[in-house]
């Protein structure tokens, strides 16, 4: 099954070039499922209710998070309420929400999904990797392919949640700093691992949501239905020639 994890969803470009591009990546690459990162999807910082709606309109059967999560007071009823919309695993307990969840695309077997954050230059959280590998361990009873969000800053940190993870998950997927790097590789257990899958949102704009043309990043998972381990992992970049509004 081929799965599409695409970057932080980054203001109204980011949710116009996805609603615009999505059905035809989906066609293109015979996706199962789709995995959008939509902590910045409302104004930049956080989500809400209407603008969830519009993700999941477009096409993402599920809807990841990070530390921007918490930005809109709304957002907290949100996580509770939806079972495809995740916040960090890691988060103490009694927070609102869910840091895992199991969702069936529209082929292929139900698919197990983590979202994480985390610790080195960001908030102090429980341990993302105990958290990961136990909750691979629970996951792996419902769903034999589990995607990681490894929502987090130092690139050091997520190269050894991958390491660390390898063989445990399908695929360990970085976002939080909105540039696409270029180490996408299947370890030597069969996890798909990259830095950061990039961001999706204003070609030219920075922290505040930039007017202009949009760009799409994300990245594509092949992986064996019955085993669980990934068989490659590539880069997707979709751009806008012009402002399309």
């Amino acid at each position: 099954m081929r799965i599409l994890f695409v970057g932080d969803v980054h203001g109204k470009p980011g949710r116009r070039i996805l609603r615009d591009r999505l059905a035809k990546l989906r066609q293109a690459h015979d996706l199962a499922l789709v995995i959008v990162n939509g902590e910045n999807s409302a104004g930049g910082a956080g989500i809400n209710s209407e603008v969830a709606r519009e993700l999941f309109a477009a096409g993402a059967d599920a809807i990841t998070g990070g530390n921007h999560t918490w930005q809109l007071r709304e957002a907290y009823e949100l996580l509770d309420s939806d079972p495809r919309i995740l916040r960090p695993l890691n988060y103490p307990p009694g927070a609102p929400g869910r840091g895992a969840t199991v969702v069936t695309g529209r082929t292929g077997p139900p698919v197990g999904l983590i979202n994480l954050q985390g610790r080195v230059f960001m908030r102090e959280l429980d341990d993302p990797f105990r958290a990961a590998r136990a909750e691979c361990e629970r996951l792996r009873e419902r769903a034999p392919v589990i995607v990681i969000d490894m929502h987090a800053e130092a690139t050091s940190e997520k190269i050894a949640l991958g390491w660390y993870l390898d063989g445990h998950c399908s695929a360990v997927i970085g976002t939080h700093t909105h540039v696409q790097t270029a180490d996408e590789r299947v370890l030597p257990q069969g996890t798909a691992y990259i830095t950061d899958v990039g961001m999706t949102g204003p070609r030219d704009g920075g922290f505040e949501v930039a007017s202009g043309p949009a760009q799409l990043n994300a990245v594509v998972v092949d992986v064996d239905e019955s085993t669980g381990r990934a068989r490659s992992i590539t880069r997707v970049r979709e751009f806008e020639e012009t402002n399309a509004d």
